[in-house]
């Protein structure tokens, strides 16, 4: 092609492809009227090549071009800046193009056609950069949810075994301070021939019953504010009154032994295994605590505990027992049998009572 400018002196020309081929960025200058490359240097033809005609115009060149809109903002004084892919070789390469006027010598604008420069520079290194740096950014965001999902399961596990105040407390300092309550309330429940149970029937099937049991439990258990402190085989224990004190704690756990015994009723009237439970429940000082170094659990001792755990080997089938403490508490909305003197082991002669029912439950 002729790479002399129109109205372009000759020896113009030959200065100007002197001065592009020097150029290590893609150089051309095109006609701003027809959009015909006047003149460009290797770099540019390198990277783009025309596809048949090689008069063809600046945009069927550079695909991604947009020529109207690259025109008005020179118009307006500005450049126009666009990235294209291109070919180097077998490697696809990132090239910032940048088209703008063609700065004129002085007094000769109205002499010569207007013209456009456009340089195009590599910037492949540049986007590999940003390429690495959003992958790692992108990565560490997905880390980050990844430790914070992984924070909020083990944060679950352990609100499992521990109350939420216990927990904020080993999440700050790394230990926790044994506490004394002086007036909790703790039931003990487990259930009739469980041992037989598990050596007679399915062990698998067994299991899911009793995990079926217990979470509803922990639903009862959460209803009234009180919480789990663990299992231990079919066993389950629950408290109120702690961490955060209750007014309330021995009627919260009534309610609860009634409601866990409502269940395993309605859940024998619908489902061919039997299951009865016995409950017993004291009010007493208590110290919680969390026990182990490697293996975590909260747990609580005290003589309301021991208790607790008498009388609900006391108890009769879906019986629950109070001790005279808890009684004492409890509102005239509970209904309970007439009092009873039991030789209680570790506790002398204790007065025990049968809790029936809530009034507000009658027929239910």
């Amino acid at each position: 092609m002729d790479e002399t400018p129109m109205s372009e002196p000759a020896g113009g020309a030959v200065a100007l492809r002197q001065v592009l081929r020097s150029l290590s960025a893609a150089v051309a200058v095109v006609d701003a009227e027809t959009h015909a490359i006047v003149v460009e240097n290797a770099r540019f033809f390198q990277l783009f090549p025309p596809a048949a005609d090689p008069d063809a115009p600046l945009e069927a060149r550079l695909l991604g071009l947009k020529m109207e809109r690259a025109l008005q903002r020179i118009e307006q004084g500005r450049s126009y800046s666009f990235e294209q892919e291109a070919k180097l070789g077998a490697r696809t390469v990132v090239i910032a193009v940048e088209l703008r006027a063609l700065e004129r010598a002085e007094g000769d604008a109205e002499t010569q056609r207007p013209l456009l420069l456009v340089e195009g520079r590599d910037i492949s290194k540049q986007k590999e950069a940003e390429y690495m740096l959003e992958s790692y950014s992108q990565l560490a965001e997905k880390n980050a949810r990844e430790m914070q999902k992984e924070k909020e399961r083990v944060e679950k596990l352990l609100l499992n075994i521990m109350p939420r105040s216990i927990y904020a407390e080993l999440s700050e300092y790394g230990t926790t301070t044994p506490q004394r309550f002086d007036d909790a309330t703790v039931l003990m429940l487990d259930f009739v021939g469980f041992t037989d149970m598990a050596i007679s029937r399915d062990p698998g099937a067994l299991v899911a019953e009793l995990n079926d049991i217990f979470s509803a439990f922990d639903r009862i258990v959460e209803l009234f504010g009180c919480e789990r402190i663990k299992t231990i085989g079919d066993a389950y224990m629950a408290v109120s009154g702690l961490p955060d004190p209750n007014p309330e704690h021995a009627i919260n756990i009534a309610k609860v032994a009634l409601r866990m015994r409502r269940y395993i009723e309605r859940r024998n009237e619908s489902n061919p295994n039997r299951w009865l439970c016995r409950i017993g429940i004291s009010t007493g000082p208590v110290v919680g605590s969390m026990v182990g170094i490697q293996k975590y659990v909260y747990d609580i001792f005290g003589p309301a505990v021991n208790l607790a755990a008498r009388l609900e080997s006391l108890s009769e089938p879906m019986q629950i027992l109070l001790d005279e403490n808890t009684r004492r508490q409890l509102s005239d909305d509970f209904v309970v049998a007439a009092p009873e003197e039991v030789e209680v082991k570790g506790f002398a002669l204790q007065t025990l009572f049968a809790l029936e029912r809530e009034r507000s439950m009658r027929g239910r």
